[in-house]
């Protein structure tokens, strides 16, 4: 049995009487001081973790205004403030141990577009794709690009500076930024933009701080103009933080305070609103992928494709695309990056042209693809090929797997990963390759592995070594490491930060500018923020402050987990290798991954927010000597006894009056709708449901499990008997009464009807309902391949029976000979639910009877894809090599088979399109599936359209859960609720059962699976 957790590390008495006297005072977002919710903003993408006081989430800029102003008085005004958007800076820029201020939840909104004048108005939490997704419709976009462009917030981007590919035409996020909305730490507000040098009075004339920051920036600036020219190189990026140089224009007639916010890291004040300008997108689009023999190869040929007047010239070492390779994403790009014919492909460059003009653009493309053959023929470059393409799509593609880049290098198998700390360096490009020839020397000498990629043409490369931060020696390493690369950039004349900002080092900020210059920084500093309050030790400190700057060495995020002892490391891999990349907050409604988190916006809520939880709850049982492998074999091996029983009711009974930081885990992982998605979307292959499952499992040990639970964990039993009769159980269980009944008893709602007639007995005169495994085991090899066999699931035999048929009527009109298969429970409900031991029972149990059939060699196949995927996914998992070698296919793949030895059919006359919103598990684990739909209508003659959608809401039992239902109800409508409402409903298709029952239930119709509408058009030949 698991101990109790008890609360650590509160939070301070002057904060929570602060936080209290914000919430009297009207704020009206919100404030988080619970344990969980400090740690989901603990970390960021970086390896630090600093755990804040409270959270607050406010809705205006009124609260931060009064964020501030009470921060003024003389008992508060030791609290710090750090400001935060997406979460995605590699350097720690947003962590603090004061009060994180995330603008990401509420403040999001796209305010204003003026297409006649090129500008946005949007509040800072709104992220990047989001204000790109409003502007589309009117050909425009907001340039400035990078990886995490689906996550990041514009205010993010503003804070960092960012910028990424396409910066030498399109420029950093400054150059866009017309305006800025600015709340000081004294609550005091700066409306900044260009102005006439002849303003500067005026504005130094307003109230609070705002107006002593403007007249000391505006006479830093001037005054030292000369030192600032003569000290910054003049590069596409700029030093990070306190943009000197741009404050003016060149003969110092306009003023523009913007410039000196951009890339502060939310040290000078926290930015409400910006101003951005846009850009048309280009009409015309141009993407080679040049091939190269080596990575040194990519890097010295880079200048001839700058020189080329590309748009970008994108490079990607070997250790990338191999990763890329072993990812599901290498599915979408695998065909614009073919092998060449006996050479191997170890480096890259991704060179874009694009414009307005489609003479000009082609003539570029021509020109530069005239060089490459030359340079391939000559052999002396290391060109061994290159590939064009102009489709959209396929340029998204590849930029796609090119974002993914940086997580994918998290993945790298062994405990040492790829690390951000020295990964944005930037020197003249023409000293690249040096350079980094050098860099890899450094790093071959203390016999390091890392990845390569970046922007060639800006002169930035994101090299990222593998350490092993659990490991003492290696943290220490990745200290001496960052010393030896800042020596290193200075001799080629470059930046140690070229576009992902400061943070943790800040301590070398001293050494880049110079001690003059270094003073000047700390005078502005001294002029927003006299008392070192927001974001302290980033960038720089006030003058005539004593506090110090943040550190490379200080506490990361492996200090704490390597008190976990290494076997439980091992053993939860899925949730210790989170590195934070965040791409589970990813933005767009129609991604599967995260439902939970996108209508929450709650990070806890996450794969990222869960995995840090989980390793927190690790690392809390281990300090109390806790062997949690030693309790999870014993609950595997036998029954808990009764004096457990006994615990667990009197635990139960004590719960809401003890504090136990499982209850806070637990929370969390009752929001995971279980849909899979994150175990293949995400880069690192963060498997929420495994480790869910887990702790589910633990969590129960102490405490008892709500009947609901014991429910789903016996439906599969209970279904064959219910179904014997299925209009009595409908009759008990489908009028209201009974409906509200089970709320209040069991809390389940809209319990599904069973189907009638039952499969049984519309397959009742059928040659596919008499199985008979003796008699399949006398037929001959040959006699055998005109079978198949259909395994069931319980949801679809039993609640969606016509699909079952259905299926059996298109195996017939394929001429092939379909065969029932006998129930046999499945168990994924059961994992979901933490009954690992019942379940490992259940997929014994189901595996040595499929393992028998698959002795027959006739293909087993089911129909709903989630409960297909559990025989691959879960039960290999459960019981390793004793799960066997049987496969069941799903319905497509098994027809993928089919077409191959069968003819195509003539297009038919009626070549309306049939719309298919395929399963959430389904497109993640099996990310050609809605392709190859495609692939099987178009044989027989007919039109399929994909639908971009993500997660219904249903998610097996999740959306029948009376508390759930909200939020299973608010998931259905992010993506297909719009959807749907688009679509003719009798030409929609959807794969899974649990969908079409969310479909059912808020639409009233009832949706066809592919089988059904093939089944029909076959029928009809």
């Amino acid at each position: 049995m698991l101990p109790a957790l008890t609360k650590q590390h509160s939070v301070n008495a002057t904060v929570l009487a602060y936080l209290d006297e914000l919430k009297n005072q009207g704020f009206a977002g919100d404030i988080e001081t619970s344990y969980g919710a400090r740690l989901a903003v603990a970390t960021d993408n970086s390896v630090y973790q600093v755990l804040p006081q409270a959270v607050l989430h406010p809705k205006n800029t009124a609260d931060l205004v009064l964020i501030g102003r009470l921060g003024q008085k003389q008992a508060y005004t030791a609290i710090q403030f750090s400001p935060r958007g997406g979460g995605t800076g590699t350097n720690g820029q947003a962590l603090t141990s004061g009060v994180v201020v995330d603008l990401s939840r509420h403040m999001n909104r796209v305010l204003e577009i003026n297409i006649e004048q090129g500008w946005a108005r949007v509040q800072t939490g709104v992220i990047k794709d989001q204000l790109n997704d409003a502007l589309r419709p009117y050909g425009y976009f907001f340039s400035p690009e990078l990886s995490t462009s689906n996550r990041a917030t514009i205010g993010g981007m503003i804070n960092t500076d960012a910028s990424g590919q396409g910066s030498l035409a399109y420029g950093k996020t400054s150059d866009h930024v017309l305006g800025l909305t600015a709340v000081l730490v004294d609550g005091s507000v700066l409306e900044t933009e260009k102005v006439a040098a002849s303003q500067i009075d005026a504005l130094s004339n307003k109230e609070g701080l705002a107006g002593g920051a403007v007249a000391t920036t505006a006479q830093v600036c001037r005054d030292k103009r000369q030192q600032i020219l003569d000290k910054f190189p003049p590069l596409n990026r700029f030093l990070t933080g306190y943009d000197l140089k741009h404050v003016f224009n060149d003969d110092l007639s306009e003023f523009d305070l913007t410039r000196i916010l951009c890339g502060s890291e939310g040290s000078l004040a926290f930015l409400t609103e910006a101003k951005l300008n846009i850009t048309p997108i280009p009409k015309v689009r141009t993407l080679i992928n040049v091939k190269y023999d080596s990575f040194d190869s990519a890097l010295r040929n880079a200048p001839v494709m700058v020189a080329a007047s590309a748009l970008s010239v994108e490079t990607i070492d070997s250790k990338v695309l191999n990763l890329a390779q072993q990812d599901m994403v290498w599915h979408t790009v695998k065909d614009l990056l073919t092998d060449v014919p006996g050479k191997e492909m170890l480096g890259i460059n991704i060179v874009e042209f694009a414009g307005q003009d489609k003479a000009e653009i082609d003539a570029k493309v021509a020109s530069l693809c005239q060089t490459l053959d030359a340079l391939i023929a000559d052999e002396s470059a290391g060109v061994i090929g290159y590939q064009l393409t102009d489709d959209l799509a396929s340029i998204g593609k590849i930029y796609g797997m090119r974002k993914k880049a940086v997580g994918l290098l998290g993945a790298a198998k062994g405990a040492a990963k790829p690390v951000a700390f020295t990964e944005d360096t930037c020197v003249p490009p023409e000293n690249l390759a040096d350079f980094i020839g050098e860099f890899r020397t450094l790093l071959d000498s203390h016999q390091l592995a890392y990845g390569m990629f970046g922007h060639v043409d800006a002169g930035v490369l994101h090299v990222r070594p593998a350490l092993d931060l659990c490991d003492p020696e290696q943290e220490r390493l990745m200290q001496t490491i960052s010393d030896q690369v800042v020596a290193l950039v200075a001799k080629y004349g470059g930046l140690m930060w070229g576009e992902h900002g400061k943070g943790f080092r800040s301590e070398y900020g001293p050494e880049f500018f110079g001690d003059e210059l270094f003073t000047e920084l700390r005078r502005i500093k001294a002029s927003f923020d006299p008392h070192n309050r927001l974001n302290p030790g980033k960038i720089c400190t006030p003058l005539g402050s004593e506090a110090a700057l943040v550190k490379v060495s200080d506490k990361k995020r492996g200090a704490f987990d390597r008190q976990i002892p290494v076997q439980t490391r091992d053993s939860f891999r899925a949730a210790m290798e989170c590195n934070g990349n965040g791409l589970c907050f990813n933005y767009d409604s129609a991604s599967p991954m995260c439902p939970s988190l996108k209508i929450s916006w709650d990070r806890r809520q996450s794969p990222k927010g869960r995995a840090g939880l989980v390793r927190e709850w690790l690392r809390q049982l281990s300090e109390q000597g806790v062997d949690i492998l030693a309790i999870e074999q014993k609950l595997m091996d036998k029954t808990p006894s009764m004096l457990t029983l006994v615990s667990k009711v009197k635990n139960s009974l004590l719960k809401s009056k003890q504090y136990d930081f499982s209850h806070e885990v637990m929370d969390a992982m009752q929001g995971c709708l279980a849909c899979k998605a994150c175990a293949s979307q995400c880069p690192i292959k963060v498997d929420v449901p495994s480790f869910r499952a887990r702790f589910i499992q633990l969590y129960h040990t102490r405490y008892l499990r709500p009947a609901k639970d014991h429910l789903v964990a016996n439906i599969e039993t209970l279904l064959p008997i219910m179904g014997a009769m299925p209009r009595l159980v409908n009759l008990a269980t489908q009028p209201k009464i009974a409906q509200i009944a089970t709320k209040a008893l069991v809390g389940y709602v809209d319990t599904p009807k069973l189907s009638v007639p039952t499969l049984k007995q519309q397959l009742k005169d059928e040659h596919a309902s008499r199985f008979d495994l003796q008699w399949l085991e006398a037929l001959s090899e040959n006699e055998r391949q005109d079978y198949m066999l259909i395994v069931q699931d319980p949801f679809t035999t039993y609640y969606d029976a016509d699909v079952v048929a259905d299926f059996v009527q298109l195996a017939k009109s394929l001429n092939k000979k379909p065969l029932v298969v006998p129930f046999k429970p499945n168990g994924k409900a059961q994992h979901i639910k933490g009954f690992l031991r019942r379940f490992a029972k259940t997929a014994q149990s189901a595996s040595d009877f499929l393992n028998r059939l698959a002795t027959l060699n006739i293909p087993m196949v089911g129909v709903d894809p989630a409960l297909v995927l559990c025989y691959r996914d879960e039960y290999n998992e459960v019981l390793g090599d004793k799960r066997g070698d049987f496969v069941v296919q799903t319905a497509h793949e098994w027809l993928l088979d089919v077409l191959n030895d069968s003819n195509a059919y003539a297009p038919r006359s009626d070549q309306n399109p049939w719309y298919l919103l395929a399963h959430c598990t389904e497109k993640t684990k099996l990310p050609n599936a809605e392709k190859e739909w495609g692939q099987i209508f178009t044989h027989f003659g007919a039109c399929l359209q994909s639908v971009p959608v993500g997660c219904c809401g249903m998610a097996g039992t999740f959306g029948h859960e009376a508390d759930k239902f909200e939020a299973s109800k608010q998931v259905y409508q992010l993506s297909w609720q719009p959807r749907l409402e688009e679509l003719p409903k009798d030409r929609v298709m959807v794969t899974g059962y649990s969908c079409r029952s969310q479909v059912k239930r808020f639409e009233k119709v009832k949706v066809q699976h592919p089988v059904q509408v093939l089944a029909k058009l076959l029928r009809k030949d």
